[in-house]
């Protein structure tokens, strides 16, 4: 939980404060250890023809024992990336864009349409 329907978690009229309540409650007296949580963003570029790749960027974490931090949004204050020791929501713009899923994904997403054949039946030989 929450999954792919993050947004909708518990309700869509729920807060995140709500939510965050929720989750750290589940989740009260867990170890680190058995807190992980990732975060994960797929990119399906398409063509009228049909055809179509995705790439996929993805985020190892834990979520933290509180919310920490004010920046970013969603989720991001219970977000714990552990080789910073921070939350989302305490990394700088830099910080977050380098490591988040959406960063990870939209880089190989840049890859895919720079390698794009420019005929747009068949790919090139060369996409990731």
């Amino acid at each position: 939980e929450p999954g792919v329907y993050s947004a909708r978690f518990l309700g869509v009229q729920t807060s995140y404060e709500e939510r965050f309540r929720y989750i750290l409650e589940r989740l009260r007296g867990l170890p680190i250890a058995q807190r992980g949580a990732r975060f994960r963003c797929v990119i399906t570029i398409a063509e009228p023809s049909g055809y179509h790749r995705s790439v996929e960027g993805n985020e190892e974490g834990v979520i933290a024992d509180e919310p920490r931090g004010t920046l970013g949004f969603g989720y991001d204050p219970i977000f714990l990336v552990p080789e910073f020791g921070k939350t989302h929501a305490e990394l700088s713009s830099e910080e977050k864009h380098r490591i988040s899923h959406r960063g990870r994904a939209a880089r190989k997403a840049r890859v895919l349409l720079e390698h794009w054949s420019q005929d747009l039946s068949t790919p090139s030989e060369n996409n990731v």
